[in-house]
């Protein structure tokens, strides 16, 4: 089973962070809850409408599996890389369009049935923010 947790894992990264958005069927439970910093996601086309936005944003985006991903029973977590160019659009930032951004962040996620059913992210969003321009008081 922990084969299983972590190569859906590596598809999860791999594969539908690459923007092949339909594998999130494969992948999720349609009732999946997504954790981002300050904001809930219910259900799974709500979640793949969540992550379609990071490839309005970016062009040339790749990720890359730092640690992990690390099983235990149900539960899958992993720290990786995000590379990608701005695309522009983020309100608030100053960076011109084409600039390269790289900022790190973990995952963990919780699997039933064979299918993830639950999200929780962490990641450099401060940092991302701060490369593109943004201003904080």
């Amino acid at each position: 089973m922990s084969d299983r947790i972590a190569d859906m894992y590596r598809r999860w990264l791999g594969e539908l962070w690459q923007g092949d958005l339909p594998v999130i069927e494969e992948l999720c439970a349609p009732g999946l809850l997504s954790h981002w910093a300050g904001e809930e996601v219910q259900g799974r086309d709500a979640a793949a409408a969540r992550i379609a936005r990071t490839f309005t944003l970016f062009d040339d985006v790749s990720t890359e599996l730092i640690a992990g991903p690390v099983v235990d029973g149900g539960t899958v977590a992993a720290h990786w890389s995000f590379f990608g160019a701005y695309r522009g659009g983020l309100p608030g930032t100053t960076a011109a369009p084409g600039t390269k951004v790289a900022f790190t962040g973990t995952d963990i996620l919780r699997a039933e049935d064979g299918r993830f059913v639950e999200y929780w992210v962490v990641s450099d969003v401060l940092g991302m923010m701060t490369r593109l321009g943004a201003a904080f008081a």
